[in-house]
């Protein structure tokens, strides 16, 4: 009950507040969603991807979890590509179903969970070692790969890497990875507060920008590909990562924690990345708010597991 609790006061309460103010604030004043898709995928996203890579040290006993973080996004895409073929999607909505199943939110979501659920034992560090581990890779894929899978839903091939380079995120990842060779601590320099503060603000911009989004999409609750996109990425993710980790003989507090990281919800960045390309974004949006309820309590039952199997 008390991980429950959590997950609701904790994670889909202060969520659910920030997007029903961005929703609201759009009715009132029609907030313009282009402009802040410009600012989050301009200056917040950038931030948070050159500061998230540049302070994460990678410990060699965890390459076990790159390794596997790499190949679990391999399979996610695998098998959402075959039941988007079997479902017939367009373009677009094949790639907007993939970006949805593939990148879940293992940041303002999983991190802070991960971290109460170990947070009485002698694994709390180690278990948030791992989780920020899952978010490197779910970081640097979602603002390349994600990027380039909404392009392709409009736009040629080439013409998608074009924009997907064109685009601030790849190059603050690279950046991140260049500054962890040069001997000098940036985090000294008198840029970093405000490299800090841009990052600090990507999760409320994001959510009021959900928020705006939902406003001025038409909803339809009877919408079978919403619910299905739901049950793949919060039942099918878990289902996935259990082999995998089995594949991979990972155990013990590793295979607890990726178990757990697997069932989080859609990442709301798989909102933004739909709006800023214009690639499906009322079911992107649905997705993630859909997707975050019910999480509620498939998680649970996923903790539970995790702790009972591993």
């Amino acid at each position: 009950m008390s991980i429950f609790l959590f997950i609701l006061l904790n994670n889909i309460a202060p969520i659910f507040l920030i997007i029903y103010l961005g929703y609201i604030l759009s009715k009132k004043f029609n907030l313009d969603i282009a402009s802040l898709s410009k600012l989050n995928f301009y200056i917040f996203v950038p931030a948070l991807s050159l500061v998230k890579i540049y302070q994460t040290d990678i410990d060699t006993n965890l390459l076990k979890v790159l390794l596997y973080a790499v190949v679990f996004l391999g399979v996610l895409m695998t098998v959402a590509t075959i039941i988007a073929r079997f479902r017939g999607y367009s373009t677009s909505m094949r790639n907007a179903f993939k970006n949805s199943i593939m990148f879940y939110n293992s940041g303002n979501f999983a991190l802070p969970l991960v971290t109460l659920v170990f947070a009485d034992t002698q694994y709390a560090a180690y278990a948030v070692s791992i989780q920020i581990m899952v978010l490197l890779v779910q970081t640097l894929t979602t603002n390349t790969l994600g990027f380039y899978n909404a392009g392709r839903g409009q736009m040629h091939y080439k013409e998608t890497i074009k924009k997907v380079f064109r685009m601030p995120p790849a190059y603050a990842v690279m950046l991140g990875i260049m500054l962890k060779w040069i001997p000098y601590d940036f985090t000294q320099s008198f840029l970093w507060p405000a490299i800090n503060y841009m990052k600090n603000g990507l999760v409320p911009v994001a959510l009021l920008t959900l928020g705006v989004q939902l406003s001025l999409t038409k909803f339809n609750f009877r919408n079978i590909e919403v619910y299905l996109t739901s049950l793949v990425r919060l039942i099918g993710g878990p289902v996935l990562a259990y082999l995998l980790i089995l594949f991979l003989r990972i155990d013990g507090v590793m295979a607890q924690v990726l178990l757990i990281s697997s069932s989080v919800p859609s990442a709301v960045n798989t909102a933004l990345i739909a709006v800023e390309f214009d690639n499906e974004p009322d079911f992107a949006s649905q997705v993630v708010l859909t997707t975050t309820v019910l999480s509620l309590f498939t998680l649970t039952g996923v903790i539970f597991i995790s702790k009972y199997i591993f």
